[in-house]
């Protein structure tokens, strides 16, 4: 039997808590994260609502200007090459680690990888350019490249803890995290590595954020409490947020042999391209739906084991009209039925860092025994007929369950965890 990778460590800073326990709070009672938000002091713009993260403050590209929560430690060194969500993943994982028992010199012996995920920062990138503009070229942060070019947490988390493993990082917008994650599955399945940190991030700025509103993607809802409702038939868009989540995975005989506590094992990815669109996902859901059924054949199930499914869904009209059909196909076509629901009603699209950030989410509802509710859902969409959303959170203990991510361009990725056998 192959080595079984296994999930030993979460690490969390969402707009729905900074903690594990905070989160499963927030995840138990349907409690979005969400507050009125007035990007580039222009009142006028359609973006109202975001999912903030307390406690951080980025006021100007200088990391001398930087406010972080004090139970957290950024070395001011490492803090040099960082971008704000650099700061958001060093926080992040610094939980991951304590909550898998690990120390961190225990990852710089080859054994250990890294795999990270982000859009880099178009805030710093912003602020270096400028600044080289307006010196004509001749004064430069020599740090302005690796705090803002996309390979940004990989650099500086590789270099921090001393990585001697595997270290890459993942670009494929929405589906970015989830790359990251099935790629580090098949490093401790393929017996390359014992262990993998899997650090998904992003900037909670209005350069990472309002573009998206050139799109038409992002909800002009001004009310914070239902502004973002996935599945919902009067969803007009997805509710930006930042932050960072950390998972730790271990090789199972490792993670056993330490007595290291298992939230969950990943037994099966999958993904597919659609084919179809640089922007819109396929208007039947095809790339996601193969995404689905590779899962599945991969971890060797039906559709039918299959207890819950974490959905992409953004709420936006054509994405979760997209994800709606290709969920029909896999799962209503083999009259399985699955409880759904999309954890983004609550901390809004996290953008590359919504993989990641979701399969923590599903870990939680294994180890903890629930199912997330589809918050904010009032009206299905008429399309969503037939599929189980439940509107409150169920105290079941799901032992199969998938998560799904995609991202322009048409990238479908899926994940599949298990209760630890």
């Amino acid at each position: 039997m192959p080595p079984l990778p296994v999930i030993t460590g979460l690490g969390f800073i969402t707009s729905i808590g900074q903690d594990r326990a905070t989160v499963q709070r927030s995840l138990v009672g349907l409690r979005h994260g969400f507050a009125p938000v007035e990007f580039l002091g222009n009142p006028d713009l359609p973006v109202k609502v975001a999912g903030l993260i307390d406690g951080f403050a980025f006021p100007t590209t200088s990391w001398r200007d930087w406010r972080w929560p004090e139970r957290f430690t950024v070395d001011r060194e490492l803090l040099r090459g960082l971008a704000p969500h650099g700061v958001y993943a060093v926080c992040a994982l610094q939980q991951a680690l304590a909550d898998a028992g690990l120390e961190p010199a225990a990852l710089a012996d080859g054994t250990s990888g890294l795999f990270c995920a982000s859009a880099g920062s178009p805030f710093m990138l912003r602020g270096f350019l400028n600044q080289m503009h307006e010196t004509r070229g001749e004064r430069g942060n020599p740090m302005g490249i690796v705090s803002s070019i996309a390979g940004t947490l990989n650099f500086n988390l590789a270099a921090h803890y001393r990585i001697a493993g595997a270290v890459c990082g993942f670009v494929s917008a929405c589906a970015s995290s989830s790359h990251a994650l099935g790629y580090a599955m098949d490093e401790i399945r393929l017996g390359r590595q014992q262990r993998m940190l899997v650090v998904g991030a992003e900037d909670l700025t209005a350069e990472s954020i309002v573009s998206f509103a050139s799109l038409r993607a992002l909800s002009s809802n001004p009310d914070p409490a239902t502004a973002s409702r996935p599945f919902d038939r009067a969803r007009d868009g997805f509710v930006g947020t930042g932050g960072a989540v950390a998972l730790i995975l271990e090789d199972a005989n490792l993670a056993r042999a330490r007595g290291a506590h298992i939230y969950a094992e990943l037994i099966g990815w999958g993904q597919a391209g659609d084919g179809h669109s640089v922007a819109v996902s396929h208007p039947e859901g095809a790339g996601l739906r193969r995404a689905m059924q590779r899962t599945l054949a991969d971890a060797r199930v039906n559709a039918a084991d299959i207890a819950y499914v974490n959905a992409h869904a953004t709420s936006t009209v054509a994405g979760d009209r997209s994800e709606a059909l290709a969920l029909h196909a896999v799962f209503t076509a083999e009259n399985a039925r699955p409880r759904i629901s999309s954890t983004k009603a609550l901390t809004g699209h996290g953008l590359s860092l919504a993989g990641v950030m979701e399969a923590a989410f599903c870990a939680l509802a294994i180890d903890g025994g629930f199912i997330p509710g589809a918050a904010h859902l009032v009206d299905p969409d008429p399309v969503c007929a037939g599929l189980d959303l439940p509107r409150t959170t169920l105290a079941e203990a799901p032992r199969l369950v998938l998560n799904n991510s995609s991202g322009f361009g048409g990238s479908n990725v899926c994940h599949l965890l298990r209760r630890p056998t």
